[in-house]
């Protein structure tokens, strides 16, 4: 597509050949001839957005991705290199790991590869059970108590912030 312009019209072309001429305006943002146009570009645009990466995405991890996609392409973040990532982490882990740890990800309303490594990074290396805590003293670690409601110390604070 070649576009020229002169001081009285803009016209358009494919190679040699004149798609379309519109008559030059020279306020900012107006828009000539688009609703001519409308109607196949919004037909062609949902196809476009699904990529070949983004359909091997949806492949491998199931149906379920395209709307965490589309929710993911309405965030700030750039879709194409999310689906990047994402295809990445598949390469890493496998697909079902992926494909929960995403709708783990979804059911929290959190778009972006990185929550899901988070989550796989989180899924693959658990926490370790702590040992019990080892007192020096015997008579210490055989000692029971009461556990304590704070709601009394609550009252307490608030009635005197009450007072002052």
């Amino acid at each position: 597509m070649t576009v020229k312009a002169d001081a009285y019209s803009v016209t358009i072309y494919d190679q040699q050949r004149e798609v379309t001429s519109y008559a030059r305006c020279w306020r900012r943002g107006q828009t000539f001839g688009a609703e001519r146009f409308e109607k196949e570009l919004l037909a062609q645009r949902q196809a476009a957005y699904v990529s070949a990466a983004q359909q091997r995405l949806i492949t491998l991890l199931g149906p379920d991705t395209e709307a965490y996609l589309r929710r993911l392409a309405e965030t700030d973040r750039s879709l194409s290199r999310q689906i990047a990532e994402l295809l990445d982490l598949v390469r890493h882990y496998d697909p079902p790991s992926v494909a929960a740890a995403l709708a783990h990800a979804q059911a929290a309303g959190a778009y972006g590869a990185d929550y899901i490594a988070n989550i796989l990074h989180q899924q693959r290396s658990p926490r370790s059970l702590q040992p019990p805590l080892a007192l020096k003293d015997p008579d210490l670690a055989q000692l029971a108590t009461d556990p304590l409601s704070l709601l009394d110390y609550d009252a307490l604070i608030l009635t005197e912030r009450k007072d002052s």
